[in-house]
């Protein structure tokens, strides 16, 4: 079968090494220069990435498509277990084992937090478990977090919130959260473990995924943006080609014209997203270095910044820092997100010089808006046309993991119609 994907982010790439090893004949289209997506490296010197981003370890499939283009995991990531120090707090650490004995060892051996408030969690999470982590789907994070104690919503669920849905909690759907939360904390030993990249983001999957297409015959064309979709007799005609079928691995808004004319209901779903941009302020102080590879900060009115990486800790830059400003979208309508962040730094951490900011990057459409009730797209368009992304319908917010699981289930849905088309009668 001839298959065309459109688009090589994390879940182009996932539909197509998935495609190839069925023995599909693919072809991949992406309109930027490089492969990545919203993942991406920048290029330049030095090499930069589009933002900070982190994986866990309940990341099983990111993980695995990884692996099998070639990439040593292990070595291209510092793998922690679950740790959110504050400057000059120790912060909540969870230690290995079974996942619900290491969270309450955690959780009780965090002497910050009052006894109440560690009791108090635990009940709350004792509760969401016995509900199987499940919420209404009008509900909001912050909605499921009255009654905590002020601390663990400050210094827990919010940064968890703004981290794994890039949505401020008082917007965020509680379902996702709470569906992020059973994963990542309580689904297999591990899979809380924090994954901070060791190396820029093109050496982790686009740039050995390519090398691995290519030498498996796979077409790659970069700097090719699909103008037209029409429908032909015996599949898809896409800028003039036929093809048997075809996974919309863009982005939603360009799904959304590709599919205008001939699914319009569907069309009119993918370009009704909001979105929420996010910030990375990289500052550079030589000589400096923080108290972890990753810290958590204390977000407020002038403070923008919920997380900062040490990237000399990273093997990657000394005294470079990662400033990341998530659900920014208020900061970015201010314009001084930047010196804020500069601001936070010198007033929350020590520094062996006074930061100086190197680089703001602002990715404004980073992630659609996770709030509750929220409508997505099903994967599947008519037939032979597949979507894959992080925003078609499935459980998880936008993340790297849901767009490698979005990709690999396109793929199983375009083979799945090939057995049919050849089945004979």
């Amino acid at each position: 079968m001839k298959a065309l994907v459109v688009g090589g982010g994390w879940a182009g790439l996932a539909a197509a090494v998935d495609l190839v090893e069925a023995g599909q004949q693919v072809t991949l289209r992406e309109m930027a220069p490089q492969l990545g997506g919203r993942a991406r490296s920048v290029p330049g010197e030095p090499v930069c990435d589009n933002g900070q981003h982190i994986l866990i370890g309940a990341y099983v499939e990111t993980l695995a498509l990884m692996r099998r283009v070639g990439v040593d995991a292990e070595a291209a990531l510092l793998r922690t277990p679950l740790h959110l120090p504050y400057p000059g707090e120790p912060g909540l650490r969870l230690p290995g084992g079974p996942p619900l004995l290491s969270f309450t060892r955690g959780v009780l051996t965090h002497s910050t937090w009052p006894l109440s408030a560690r009791l108090a969690l635990l009940m709350r999470a004792a509760l969401w478990l016995m509900q199987g982590f499940k919420a209404p789907a009008n509900l909001t994070v912050a909605e499921l977090a009255t009654g905590l104690p002020a601390v663990l919503a400050r210094d827990l669920v919010e940064p968890l919130c703004v981290a794994a849905l890039n949505t401020p909690a008082s917007q965020a759907s509680a379902r996702v959260f709470l569906r992020v939360l059973r994963d990542a904390l309580f689904s297999g030993p591990g899979s809380a473990d924090l994954l901070l990249p060791r190396q820029p983001l093109g050496q982790l999957l686009p740039e050995p995924a390519q090398r691995w297409l290519q030498t498996r015959g796979a077409q790659l064309h970069l700097g090719a943006r699909v103008q037209q979709l029409r429908r032909a007799a015996a599949g898809w005609q896409v800028d003039g080609e036929d093809f048997d079928a075809v996974v919309l691995a863009c982005s939603a808004r360009e799904a959304a014209r590709l599919t205008a004319e001939f699914a319009p209901d569907w069309s009119a779903q993918a370009a009704a997203f909001e979105y929420q941009p996010i910030v990375t302020v990289s500052l550079q102080s030589p000589g400096s270095r923080l108290q972890a590879p990753m810290v958590a900060l204390r977000e407020g009115p002038d403070a923008p910044a919920q997380f900062v990486f040490d990237h000399g800790q990273l093997g990657l830059a000394p005294g470079r820092f990662a400033f990341v400003v998530s659900g920014a979208a208020s900061w970015v309508a201010r314009g001084d997100v930047a010196e804020r962040v500069r601001d936070q730094a010198i007033a929350t951490l020590p520094w062996a010089q006074p930061p100086v900011i190197e680089r703001v990057l602002i990715e404004k459409r980073a992630t659609f808006a996770c709030t509750p009730g929220l409508r997505r797209p099903p994967a599947a368009i008519a037939p032979g046309l597949v979507a894959a992304g992080d925003y078609v319908a499935g459980p998880y917010p936008a993340t790297l993991e849901g767009a490698v699981r979005a990709g690999r289930a396109a793929s199983r849905l375009v083979a799945s119609a090939s057995v049919m088309q050849n089945r004979p009668p």
